[in-house]
């Protein structure tokens, strides 16, 4: 199956990577998830036809923390009460955010940077009409440009993040290289597993940072486990 590699550098003031084990307080892993940075690239470019697996990550930065402590709404809307309102012409559909405001803490990251390795497959049912140029020429006309789908974001939607696309690596490497720390981060989300639609998996791997670069097992590969 024929493959096209990419890199982005992204940056961003704040960024949280949830940890799955936190029911409450939100605290973020120590750097950025597969699947975080998956979801950088589907930004710029997605189609049903194309996949995106994330080989490498770069960490540019010193990791840094910060706590926050913010308001949140505790609840949502009733969906009850706005069918019962569709149906009737009437109801109830106020939350009002007094009775249900709840403070929670975060750990976040801050000053973030990294440079993300990603590879383009096509997928086997893409079609006659889908070929790899055609989506490589549109991922690379859209990165370019700083052009994408939806605003990029570093775990959650309210840590936006800038992305450049990375042409000559070897320059970039030695512009900015990744930092000297290594150390073992313990097991990190890999990404969800939608091959049973009705009940998706979490994956997981045993993640280890070596001078600052952390390499990305294959999804199939025995080191991703559920």
């Amino acid at each position: 199956m024929p493959v096209k590699s990419y890199t982005l550098e992204v940056t961003g003031d704040y960024a949280c990577f949830t940890r799955p084990e936190m029911k409450v307080e939100r605290v973020s892993y120590d750097i950025i998830t597969p699947s975080a940075a998956r979801s950088i690239f589907e930004a710029i470019l997605w189609k049903p036809a194309i996949r995106w697996r994330i080989n490498k990550i770069e960490v540019l930065n010193p990791i840094k923390w910060v706590s926050v402590r913010r308001n949140e709404v505790g609840a949502v809307a009733s969906t009850r009460n706005a069918e019962t309102a569709m149906r009737t012409g009437k109801g109830h559909l106020a939350l009002y955010v007094e009775d249900e405001r709840q403070q929670r803490a975060g750990l976040f990251l801050r000053d973030v940077a990294y440079r993300l390795h990603a590879t383009m497959e096509i997928q086997p049912n893409a079609g006659e009409n889908n070929t790899l140029p055609k989506f490589m020429d549109m991922f690379e006309r859209r990165a370019s440009a700083g052009q994408c789908i939806n605003q990029p974001y570093l775990g959650t939607r309210e840590f936006a993040c800038a992305f450049n696309l990375v042409d000559d690596i070897a320059k970039a490497v030695e512009s900015t290289p990744p930092i000297t720390e290594s150390r073992d981060l313990g097991w990190m989300l890999y990404d969800m597993d939608f091959s049973q639609v009705s009940d998706p998996a979490p994956r997981f791997f045993n993640a280890k940072m070596q001078a600052g670069v952390i390499q990305v097992p294959t999804w199939e590969s025995g080191e991703v486990r559920g």
